[in-house]
This record gives C-alpha cells, sequence and structure tokens, in this order.
C-alpha cells in the first residue's frame, strides 16, 4: 500500500493551491480519506474528511469556506484545494487513509506548503 502526496510549494498570502493524494494497492472506495496538517511544536490536526463513497466531507471550522476536499474513485485520488491562503496555513499535509470495515489506516509522507511574501 502507498500513499502519495503531491502539490505542496510556496505560496503568496491569498493564493491557492491545490494537493493531490494518490493511493495505491487498496480497495480506494472501500477507504474514507482525510486531510491533516501539522507544524513544528504543534501536535498534527485533522483538517478534512471524506466518506469512501464522497458523498459526506466535512472541514475543520478553521479553515471552512476556503478549504474543500474531494475524492475521484475512479483515479484512486484525493484532493485537497486550498484557497485565500493565509500564513497560519503553513504546514506540512498529510493523507491518509481509513478502512470502513477493517478500521485500518495508512498514511503518507506530507508535503511542505508555505505561505509567505
Amino acid at each position: 500500500v502507498s500513499v502519495v502526496e503531491s502539490g505542496g510549494g510556496l505560496v503568496e498570502p491569498g493564493g491557492s493551491v491545490t494537493l493531490s493524494c494518490k493511493c495505491f494497492g487498496v480497495p480506494f472506495e472501500e477507504y474514507h480519506a482525510r486531510w491533516h496538517r501539522q507544524t513544528p511544536g504543534k501536535e498534527r490536526e485533522l483538517v478534512a474528511f471524506i466518506t469512501g463513497d464522497g458523498n459526506n466531507a466535512r472541514i475543520v471550522d478553521s479553515v471552512k469556506g476556503r478549504f474543500t476536499i474531494s475524492r475521484d474513485n475512479d483515479r484512486d485520488l484525493v484532493s485537497l484545494e486550498m484557497n485565500s491562503l493565509k500564513p497560519e496555513d503553513t504546514a506540512v499535509y498529510y493523507c491518509s487513509l481509513q478502512g470502513m470495515s477493517s478500521r485500518k489506516e495508512f498514511w503518507g509522507q506530507g508535503t511542505q506548503v508555505t505561505v509567505s511574501s
């Protein structure tokens, strides 16, 4: 099983970026997906969640209205669209999968997003 994030980088405040998470080796539609983020010295925090079928999604209050999670089960891909970025959004962003039945979890290595002018 492999979970690979991409799309991070340096973005100016107010800018946008879309992160992608490509998954290999699992029946993708049988796994819920989440995006998390972590900054040095802080605990990892959940940012967004989407069910295996993509019909239900949740965004944490701190990024609601700016971030959108989506998935393409035909391409085994989960995306996080981030708009109106702020310096406090700077973090390493991680993608995770959790089996709906097995509850097994798989994590990616993370991708750095830096919001700075």
